[in-house]
């Protein structure tokens, strides 16, 4: 469904992704890890679009069309989100209006129907009605942050979702209810990109369906099972990176 073919990136001329190779398959479960600037964020960001990340070789192919010259706002509409590592805010836009204008625009549901839904979904994150009427992430807390952003996914249900460290800045409580929407997100058929430093929000997750990636200075260096986070976690990366000579 979604295939990365010798992708190279740069940002402000300092190259990032430097032929990167990923193919992900309609349902299935990917997972990359690896260290502070390895290229994991760029490579999530480029795959959802953002303008900042020019892309100076190789192809992001969604559904045997490639989108690599199409906006962000083409891609979700194609079924391609990405919930962010760090949420902005919006000073000015209400959650609820915000929420409301998505479906409308990606589903075709009319703002009656689109408002008891997204009720609906937010009191399964922890979120009463009245949260909805705050202005977009302002004066949120991180965990706050990040089960909005996996609202947004569980309305859309998207072919694809594009998880940026969806474990940072969380507390204990949040990582547990993020997990279990991510898992019920997975069983529904919306294929999984996760990309964390850590394995601790796999715990919550079907470990035998992931399929683990680790990169290092711009490139996917080994690819494994669920066995690869426990040995990252048991030995750090720096044994991984030993054996395959990276």
């Amino acid at each position: 469904m979604l295939k990365v073919e010798n992708l190279h990136v740069s940002v402000e001329d300092r190259e990032i992704l430097k032929g990167v190779d990923l193919e992900i398959n309609p349902g299935e479960f990917h997972v990359i890890m690896g260290p502070n600037g390895s290229g994991k964020s760029t490579l999530a960001l480029t795959m959802a679009g953002h303008p900042k990340y020019h892309v100076t070789n190789g192809r992001i192919i969604f559904e045997d069309e490639n989108v690599v010259s199409m906006g962000p706002d083409e891609r979700a509409k194609k079924g391609i989100l990405l919930a962010f590592q760090v949420p902005p805010e919006v000073e000015g836009v209400k959650i609820i209006e915000f929420l409301q204008q998505v479906l409308m625009e990606l589903k075709g549901f009319d703002p009656v129907e689109a408002y008891d839904l997204i009720v609906k979904k937010a009191r399964g994150l922890w979120f009463k009605e009245e949260d909805l009427h705050r202005y977009v992430n302002v004066g949120f807390s991180g965990g706050e942050r990040k089960r909005l952003e996996i609202l947004q996914a569980l309305l859309i249900e998207p072919k694809v979702l594009i998880l940026d460290e969806p474990d940072s800045g969380v507390d204990v409580d949040s990582l547990s209810i993020i997990s279990r929407k991510i898992d019920e997100l997975h069983k529904k058929g919306t294929a999984i990109l996760l990309i964390t430093h850590y394995g601790r929000i796999l715990e919550h997750l079907d470990k035998e369906a992931l399929r683990v990636h680790v990169m290092k200075e711009g490139r996917i260096v080994k690819t494994g099972d669920s066995n690869l986070v426990e040995r990252i976690e048991r030995e750090g990366f720096g044994r991984i990176f030993e054996e395959v000579g990276a």
